[in-house]
């Protein structure tokens, strides 16, 4: 992870950090409950805004002396967390899955761990972008990479469809940072314009997103006294035991690329 370190004390990095802050300020300060966990990139602090009582930061590995900080509780694996089931009501991954060896795993951890109606937000980078246009374009015909050189990035799409699997629900989905991939914080600056139109005319297209997911649990089909007590509708064949038989039985955005 000590790439990704470099990565966000460059130019471009400190305008991801700023906008994944504010992001993460606007979605997570209204999430209510008792125990908080942000699950790397001590870098960004992203319960600074939630009023829970009890928030933790998690390294994924040994921090050096200098990277640690006040707000390091534990060195953990993302894929094995010390928390029990349902135990946790937020679970912030800031950049966590792409640069985990095995995301999948990692995010059914997340939701072994969360609370039903739980939330999980999660930033990262998005491959549909110019920034990551510039990054694929480096690595196929060579080149100085534009983002950080480890990890996959899951493009939102194949996020949702990993969410969907897991039970969780979309709750939001923001995309931000739509300057040109260039390295000076001048000429990011002098792209600031983009911004406002990447917002209104390609959303999607974004070099950044951050996803808000709720974690929901499927209701329990009712079988038994129930069903015993269900009247044998009007023209409806009953069982040979004289019983009735059943009858039958946010804001999401438009992803582009997976």
């Amino acid at each position: 992870m000590s790439g990704l370190h470099d990565w966000f004390q460059t130019a471009p990095g400190q305008a991801v950090l700023a906008w994944e802050r504010q992001q993460l300020d606007e979605a997570l300060v209204d999430v209510f409950g008792y125990h908080a966990l942000q699950l790397g990139l001590s870098e960004l602090d992203a319960l600074a805004a939630n009023r829970m009582p009890h928030r933790w930061l998690a390294h994924l590995a040994p921090p050096l002396p200098d990277r640690s900080g006040p707000r390091t509780v534990l060195v953990t694996d993302s894929t094995a967390l010390p928390f029990g089931e349902a135990s946790l009501d937020l679970v912030v991954l800031p950049h966590t899955l792409e640069f985990s060896a095995d995301p999948h795993a990692c995010l059914r951890e997340v939701q072994r761990v969360l609370v039903p109606e739980g939330r999980v937000a999660i930033t990262g980078f998005n491959p549909a972008s110019l920034w990551g246009l510039r990054q694929y374009r480096a690595r196929w015909l060579g080149g100085r990479l534009f983002l950080p050189d480890a990890g996959e990035f899951i493009g939102p799409r194949r996020l949702r469809d990993w969410l969907q699997l897991l039970e969780f629900e979309l709750e939001s989905a923001e995309f931000g940072c739509y300057q040109p991939a260039v390295r000076g914080a001048r000429t990011l600056a002098r792209f600031g314009w983009l911004e406002r139109l990447g917002r209104r005319w390609w959303p999607i297209l974004g070099a950044t997103y951050c996803i808000v997911a709720v974690k929901r649990m499927r209701g329990p089909l009712l079988i038994g006294q129930s069903w015993r007590k269900m009247p044998a509708g009007v023209g409806k064949q009953t069982s040979i035991a004289g019983r009735a038989t059943p009858a039958g039985n946010h804001k999401e955005g438009h992803f582009g690329s997976h």
